[in-house]
């Protein structure tokens, strides 16, 4: 087994080298920043999806009982393909899901994709490449519980730093960061 701490520096490296831009840009939350994380980048990228992988599923040890791992399309479907994968190959299989940014249109007119994975009821937590307000975070949440399953927690690869935590923790969620902004820029 790696060690855990280097592994930690060698996925906040690539996240540096591979997702950190330091730009002008317009956030999805329509917040203006002089610096732009495009994290799927790391995630996509072999050893950033296991390093992502890995590091989740050690997170994951303190949200208690936990039967599957997902989140909103597009930045979570890495993430939970890699916790998914590590976690199979590791002896503690958790299924990943996807939430849609629209119901299905035909058939079942479900939100969540890889719902059959799931038993009813399920405890997940809600992974997200990148937080800023944690708006999506909590979208995805909503729609998470209309299908029926409980988040016991939400885990980001990246904290911007800019307000997540606070709503995310404010609704009554558990809130763990992979980094900060402040890791990322240090």
């Amino acid at each position: 087994m790696e060690n855990l701490d280097h592994m930690r520096g060698e996925l906040l490296e690539l996240i540096k080298e591979l997702s950190y831009e330091q730009r002008e840009v317009t956030l999805a939350s329509g917040r203006k920043s002089d610096f732009y994380i495009d994290g799927k980048q790391t995630s996509l990228h072999p050893r950033g999806s296991y390093l992502i992988g890995r590091l989740t599923l050690e997170l994951l040890d303190d949200f208690g009982q936990v039967d599957a791992i997902g989140g909103p399309t597009l930045g979570a479907d890495p993430l939970a393909t890699a916790v998914s994968l590590v976690s199979g190959l590791e002896g503690r299989p958790l299924p990943g899901f996807i939430v849609r940014k629209e119901p299905k249109g035909h058939g079942t007119q479900r939100w969540i994709e890889g719902r059959n994975n799931l038993p009813e009821g399920a405890k997940v937590v809600v992974l997200e490449d990148v937080v800023t307000t944690g708006g999506s975070g909590l979208s995805a949440v909503e729609k998470i519980e209309l299908e029926g399953f409980e988040v016991v927690g939400l885990i980001s690869m990246v904290d911007r730093q800019e307000g997540a935590r606070e709503a995310i923790e404010g609704a009554g969620y558990k809130f763990e960061a992979l980094f900060t902004k402040e890791e990322i820029q240090g």
